[in-house]
């Protein structure tokens, strides 16, 4: 196996089994850190440990800042590395330990005032996703590096996304089953804090074992991988970044991504009000609830390449968001008709279930396919530029994913405030004006960024024919020794 010369644009090719699978393992750990951060944190700061959740939340979003920075740091020093083990696996191996400890600290905070609380939160909410970030940026630059056939690109994002909710959902599982369970020996149930500590533990050590084993399992693709640019001066490389960002096809995805992973974060924060108030969920709901949420994750894992192969990426993506808004919202505006099921009916839980499996097949399959459009933006940029920038482009992509646990937990506090909701309420015993409150500014929310969302996947700029034609002419010009077209 030969190296892969600076600049080239990688083979058109079908990845081996094993490179699938350890590469796809990696997205567990983010899989864990996002369910975590989206379904508990604000839960945990707000309900158990008595801040408000209009400023926890507000608090998440601030850290977003810092993220910004970060993220597309990590990107273009990620682009520009230079090791024996390539440009990205470096920080994949380098972020596993503070990813660790930076999990453990979250959630564990000493007994401190409100305000040392929340500053705890948002120092250690930076050391977390800035550790996140050190992996899963250079990680998803892969998804471009490791083939540049249109529909392959789709194949791997799907194993990830299907890992990622794999084990996220297992630990969903772990939490409301063995942490944070409700029965009689935990009365508690989702408020009692020493289950918080253990799935910490926990957590952190298997997204150890994660992002090593990917590491580790992709390692011998180094040689085939692009290699590192020539290191220019500051000025110069500040001048390629600004115009490596103005990409147009770039700038609608960034668009997308912010209206379509914040409407995941919403949903995430607000998953156990909703489920616990509103449907009023017992354990065997809970645990039914996870093998619902995989089963429309492993159906978007066939679905997505499919549609994407037979409708073009802009147009499938677009469709599943629609279709994603339609089907969750659709039993929250049926019981407000009073023509849904109500909690007790035996049929509410299996009609419930049955929607959700659909939403999260919508949902992720447009997410999917988001991120396999944002690899092909690469060999745009570079037929344009001269310039192979995997890392900033993915570190823009994941910067927006990471709005799930910013904007989303702060809107999630907002609409709380909004519906005058309880703190530490009783499931069954909050008025019915509140949970109707909250029901309706939830659907209005996630209705106005769903469709925004899918609006701006449609208005993406290119499909495979222009893909395929940028790739030959990248081709021809490589073996031309020629410069690419300005």
């Amino acid at each position: 196996m030969t190296a892969a010369p600076a600049g080239a644009a990688p083979a058109q090719r079908r990845l081996a089994p094993r490179t699938m699978l350890s590469y796809g393992f990696g997205a567990v750990a983010y899989g864990v850190k996002d369910n975590g951060f989206g379904t508990f944190l604000l839960l945990f700061y707000n309900q158990v440990l008595g801040l408000p959740a209009a400023t926890v939340g507000l608090v998440i979003m601030i850290a977003l800042v810092a993220d910004a920075v970060v993220d597309i740091s990590i990107g273009f020093l990620s682009d520009r590395t230079r090791s024996r083990w390539g440009r990205r696996h470096p920080w994949m191996y380098g972020s596993a330990v503070p990813i660790a400890v930076g999990w453990l600290l979250i959630w564990n905070p000493p007994a401190l005032s409100e305000p040392l609380t929340l500053l705890w939160l948002f120092v250690t909410a930076v050391i977390v996703r800035s550790a996140v970030s050190a992996y899963e940026v250079p990680s998803q630059a892969l998804t471009a590096e490791l083939t540049s056939d249109y529909d392959e690109r789709t194949r791997i994002t799907a194993y990830r996304y299907l890992f990622g909710w794999a084990g996220g959902l297992a630990m969903l599982l772990a939490a409301y089953t063995i942490f944070l369970p409700t029965d009689a020996s935990h009365p508690k149930g989702l408020l009692e804090r020493a289950g918080y500590t253990q799935m910490a533990w926990v957590a952190a050590l298997v997204m150890l074992i994660a992002i090593l084993t990917s590491a580790i399992g992709t390692h011998p693709e180094i040689r085939r991988l692009p290699k590192s640019p020539a290191n220019g001066t500051l000025g110069a490389s500040l001048g390629e970044l600004g115009a490596t960002l103005r990409n147009r096809g770039f700038i609608m995805l960034m668009g997308a991504g912010l209206m379509v992973y914040t409407n995941q974060g919403i949903s995430f924060a607000l998953s156990n009000y909703l489920y616990t108030y509103v449907w009023q969920f017992q354990k065997l709901a809970f645990v039914l609830l996870i093998f619902a949420l995989f089963a429309g994750a492993t159906l978007a894992f066939i679905m997505a390449p499919r549609i994407g192969r037979r409708l073009g990426k802009p147009r499938a993506a677009a469709g599943a968001m629609v279709g994603a808004v339609l089907l969750l919202t659709l039993p929250y505006w049926l019981r407000l008709a009073g023509w849904f099921p109500a909690p007790g009916d035996a049929r509410m839980l299996p009609v419930l279930l049955s929607i959700f499996v659909l939403n999260n097949a919508c949902s992720v399959s447009s997410m999917i396919l988001g991120a396999s459009m944002m690899a092909d933006v690469v060999e745009d940029s570079e037929a344009r530029t001269g310039r192979r920038s995997e890392g900033v482009f993915f570190a823009g992509g994941f910067f927006i994913q990471k709005c799930t646990s910013g904007f989303g937990i702060a809107l999630a506090g907002l609409i709380l405030a909004i519906a005058n909701f309880p703190a530490a309420a009783r499931p069954g015993q909050v008025p019915l004006a509140a949970v109707d409150r909250l029901t309706i500014v939830f659907i209005l929310a996630y209705t106005l960024f769903g469709l925004t969302g899918a609006f701006l996947y449609s208005r993406f700029p290119f499909g495979r024919t222009e893909h395929n034609a940028r790739l030959a002419g990248l081709a021809a010009a490589e073996r031309e020794g020629a410069p690419h077209a300005p």
